[in-house]
């Protein structure tokens, strides 16, 4: 049965091409990331300060061309061109890396072309959702977050590669292997990519309506959420290894372990949990990742050893499967006819959080301890609970597409 939900997943208009770029995305962010820290602050001479106000500048030039893009993209603007315009700014952003040796230079540089470069994910997203509703798909969770999953497997695969290319030819290598995977994915949308035609009957009205968003308490409560859920994720990203290292007396190797655990997991569940689309709301599955997340912390806070945290992955991979593979869907779910401002309002929320998550969490562990920053994150869960909660009669009067079979 699963895998004929797959099969079936192929038959939407483009999907192989959004398979393809997707997990190339992934594997072009996981070569440089682990090695962009140690390139600024030890070739480049940045210091930790100017390295943390250089990713925060970079980072949120992307939500600004997000959101000018969002609105037009579902308006008119030929989604192809502007992956294709994404997709060479990215090459050109890890390029400048090589070309120039100067702060300022550089920071102008990568925050306009990594601004400009930002929408590429957004948008292929968009493009499936369309592409999933010209093709009548009655499976469209499922599709989404099939594509996020192979997000995560470029996530596990990019490290390896980035290791030998790094060992091979140095930085120089790192940063031009992912050039040429942003130029790869340029020319696979402008061969591959065709603009589905989409039955235009009260779509207008629709995207009017959509815009006005942000005064939708449907969409702006649960994004207050999803917001506190990636800090929560980034901060554990952070914080978890130091925790492991300086408080349970850990090694590397436990780090690596747990680490591993963790991503290897997500990516099975993040499948399953899409396949459970037609019975199990997305609203409610965010709903049982605050609280899986809640008893994770709980976990985390009094452990005290780092084989504990062993097992207590499931909880941590299922909750990092629920808010990455089918956080996409809850809003694409809430604003059906606008998947360009839907996905943006999605990545947007992830940026701002992951930078809230990297700034904040870093400085409670410094004043106060590992331990506290735990307790943060699960007073923070409680809190996203609590929204999503009081919101669920809200969302549960808009019966989801996919739940009645059309489309």
């Amino acid at each position: 049965m699963l895998f004929t939900r797959f099969k079936n997943l192929f038959a939407i208009k483009g999907y192989s091409l959004f398979v393809i770029c997707l997990l190339l995305i992934g594997m072009g962010i996981s070569i440089t990331s682990p090695y962009l820290p140690l390139f600024l602050t030890d070739d480049f001479g940045m210091s930790a300060g100017a390295f943390g106000v250089f990713m925060a500048i970079s980072s949120l030039s992307g939500v600004v061309v997000n959101s000018l893009i969002a609105k037009h993209s579902d308006n008119g603007m030929d989604r192809k061109w502007i992956i294709i315009i994404a997709a060479l700014s990215a090459a050109l952003g890890y390029a400048a890396y090589l070309l120039f040796h100067n702060f300022f230079i550089l920071l102008i540089f990568v925050t306009v072309f990594n601004g400009l470069a930002a929408p590429v994910m957004p948008q292929i997203y968009a493009s499936a959702h369309e592409s999933a509703h010209a093709s009548k798909s009655i499976d469209k969770t499922f599709a989404i977050s099939t594509l996020r999953s192979l997000v995560s497997l470029g996530f596990l695969l990019g490290p390896l590669f980035g290791t030998f290319i790094l060992a091979l030819a140095g930085y120089k290598g790192i940063f031009l292997a992912t050039s040429a995977i942003y130029l790869t994915i340029s020319s696979l949308v402008f061969l591959f990519l065709h603009k589905p035609k989409i039955a235009q009957s009260n779509t207008k009205k629709k995207k009017i309506s959509d815009n006005s968003w942000f005064k939708n308490r449907q969409i702006r409560l649960p994004l207050i959420a999803f917001f506190f859920l990636f800090v929560i994720n980034t901060v554990h990203l952070i914080i978890t290894p130091l925790f492991i290292v300086n408080e349970l007396n850990g090694t590397y190797r436990d780090v690596g372990l747990v680490v591993s655990i963790c991503a290897g997991l997500e990516i099975p569940i993040m499948l399953i949990l899409g396949s459970l689309g037609k019975k199990v709301s997305n609203h409610t599955l965010m709903i049982y990742g605050c609280i899986i997340s809640v008893i994770y912390y709980i976990i985390l806070s009094i452990s005290t050893h780092p084989l504990q945290l062993i097992p207590a992955q499931l909880l941590q991979a299922t909750f990092v499967a629920i808010v990455m593979g089918n956080g996409l869907s809850y809003f694409t779910e809430r604003l059906p006819h606008s998947p360009g401002l839907a996905t943006t309002i999605y990545y947007n929320g992830s940026t701002i959080g992951r930078l809230a998550g990297s700034l904040g969490g870093g400085f409670i562990a410094q004043i106060a301890g590992y331990r506290q920053v735990f307790w943060m994150c699960l007073a923070l869960a409680v809190f996203s609970f609590f929204i999503l909660w009081i919101t669920r009669s809200d969302v549960e009067m808009e019966v989801p597409t996919e739940h009645t079979g059309s489309v």
